[in-house]
């Protein structure tokens, strides 16, 4: 198998890891903090972590966005089955664009259901988004549906990635792995 050499930059990276390691634990935690069996202190703490959380979620998403359109990521092998390209770049588009969802509709929820955002409010920045019931019930929907498809892309990324680590063993995983660029 052909060994990749070139990978992404630190930057690309150190963002990569950050969003990963926060959307994992969003995960869970979004999905604790709606159970009812759970004592009422868990489930604000959960809250509070989720949607503070999330607003990093949503600055990181951005520049990683602004990132990624002023750096070109670097060439898959050329052993890469076309499938897995398309497959590949499907996914991480996907991921992108539902994980801003997520983002942008969690935060449209909270500020317009009239709820804090204790990052934002310690900063002194005023609320961005007018209070409004049936816009918080819509982004509240939106963000319910859009977790779906963020732990389906999750899982098929996350299986991409160990496809190509365990099975295959091209060396793709280190054009992200470690996260500081050697």
């Amino acid at each position: 198998m052909e060994a990749v050499r070139s990978g992404y930059r630190t930057t690309a990276r150190v963002l990569h890891w950050t969003v990963a390691v926060l959307v994992l634990g969003m995960i869970p935690a979004g999905l604790a903090m709606t159970t009812e069996s759970l004592p009422r202190g868990v489930r604000d703490m959960l809250f509070i972590g989720h949607k503070n959380a999330g607003v990093l979620v949503l600055a990181l998403m951005l520049a990683r966005v602004a990132f990624r359109l002023t750096h070109k990521p670097p060439p898959l092998p050329a052993s890469l089955p076309p499938i897995q390209r398309h497959v590949a770049a499907a996914t991480h588009t996907l991921l992108y664009v539902v994980v801003l969802v997520m983002a942008v509709s969690g935060f449209v929820r909270v500020q317009a259901g009239g709820f804090p955002i204790e990052m934002l409010d310690a900063l002194g920045l005023p609320p961005l988004v007018q209070r409004s019931d049936a816009v918080a019930e819509t982004a509240k929907r939106v963000h319910f549906l859009a977790h779906y498809a963020v732990i389906g892309l999750v899982a098929l990324h996350i299986a991409g990635a160990l496809h190509h680590a365990l099975w295959r063993r091209d060396g793709l995983v280190r054009r992200m792995w470690p996260p500081i660029a050697p």
